[in-house]
């Protein structure tokens, strides 16, 4: 394994510290909504900088570093768009004005990124130690590999709740109102914290709890510390942007877990294999090496790439994707327009977004409109929506929308 020099860490670290402080005080300091071509063209940008390291890497480093450079970068970067899903039920149990959630998505992403260097110095550290912990890696991946199938016979709309959230929501008094992005705020004289700190918190503690099942899954493809981090910085670091890119094709991608369950049960075999080969557990073949056949990391990245591939593909064609997109595209703009969003021009954007996810939803086959109907929640929350805009037109706090605005319902 090649050794990074102490200049080319401080180096590396320097410049990703300097990503985030530009990240900070040229994008999330001044409160917007990211629109799709600014999106579009940041998350370009941080990519193309993950991947000219990559080559960088593959140039100085050899074609070993660098392919386990990019499986670890592919892998770790899939599943930062699966954590986008929770991050995006948070946002919405939370109501976040989505001019806000620039910050808490920065916010987590820094404290993913140091909760994630502290166990990649863990792992390392008993790697170097523990050979056998290659089997608790594995273990953890094949279960997690389980979990993620099994969590598809859940409702994808339930927002996640952990330890971090009851906590929070049990010890932390925060006002029932925000205050821009704001943290503390004023209640009759009495300085209280905002629901902000309170989605940081649970952003904070979901991604830490991340961490638990994608480090393993990084050290099953290279041991190398500086590759581990670097991918992992790197797949982090343009999440913010890839979340305002993608978000209205996150729901579409109804096939990703299954994507994702093979490549950890895949990476997770990957290191009982290794396990096997460097054996010294003593009621394993008495503590000799099992000699068995390895998983080249040039195969590993292969199938990673081609797994995502087919994945994404199968999501964007599959009808199911599509209906759950425009459900979901409503739903939330419906609740946006509702309980969260305050600016009136903003609002009737939402709203007139939310007429063409009605539009959509009324041209799907009638099986998919069918099933749409009987979820009175939904139906209940869009009649809500187009009977609060019209209250809102009479008034002339909106614009009327040039469309019919029936609810999908008709």
């Amino acid at each position: 394994m090649q050794q990074v020099s102490g200049t080319v860490w401080v180096l590396t670290v320097l410049f990703i510290i300097g990503l985030l402080l530009f990240d900070f005080f040229f994008h999330v300091r001044r409160a917007h909504v990211p629109r799709l071509r600014e999106a579009a063209f940041w998350t370009s940008i941080y990519v193309s900088i993950a991947i000219l390291f990559g080559v960088g890497v593959w140039i100085f480093g050899g074609s070993t570093m660098g392919a386990e450079y990019f499986a670890g970068y592919v892998t770790e970067e899939a599943l930062s768009v699966d954590n986008l899903f929770v991050f995006l039920l948070l946002m919405s149990s939370f109501k976040v004005p989505r001019a806000d959630q620039q910050k808490v998505l920065l916010f987590g992403i820094v404290v993913s990124l140091l909760a994630r260097t502290g166990f990649i110095l863990l792992g390392a550290a008993l790697i170097n130690s523990f050979a056998w912990i290659f089997y608790i890696f594995g273990l953890i991946l094949l279960v997690t590999a389980g979990n993620l199938l099994r969590e598809k016979s859940e409702d994808p709309d339930e927002a996640p709740d952990n330890i971090i959230i009851r906590l929070a929501r049990r010890f932390l008094h925060t006002s029932d109102e925000y205050d821009g992005d704001k943290l503390f705020t004023y209640q009759n004289g009495k300085r209280v914290l905002t629901p902000m700190l309170l989605v940081m918190v649970a952003i904070g503690g979901t991604d830490i709890l991340f961490a638990l099942d994608s480090i393993p899954a990084i050290f099953g493809l290279t041991q190398n510390v500086y590759l581990v981090f670097t991918a992992t910085a790197f797949s982090l670091l343009g999440l913010r942007q890839l979340y305002f890119l993608i978000d209205g094709l996150l729901d579409r991608l109804v096939y990703l877990s299954y994507g994702l369950a093979a490549i950890l049960a895949l990476i997770g075999v990957k290191l009982v294999l290794h396990a096997l080969h460097e054996n010294n557990v003593p009621f394993i073949n008495d503590g000799e090496p099992v000699h068995v056949a390895e998983i080249p990391t040039a195969l590993s990245l292969g199938i990673i790439v081609g797994v995502l591939v087919i994945t994404v593909v199968a999501s964007l064609l599959s009808p199911k994707g599509r209906a759950r997109t425009y459900v979901a595209a409503a739903r939330r703009h419906a609740t946006e327009f509702l309980d969260v969003e305050t600016d009136p021009a903003y609002c009737d954007e939402i709203y007139h977004r939310l007429l063409g996810e009605e539009e959509n939803l009324r041209k799907l086959p009638e099986r998919h409109r069918a099933r749409i109907r009987q979820e009175d929640e939904l139906m209940a929350l869009l009649r809500r929506a187009h009977q609060v805009h019209a209250e809102r037109v009479a008034e002339g706090r909106c614009f009327a929308p040039s469309a019919t605005g029936k609810p999908a319902s008709a």
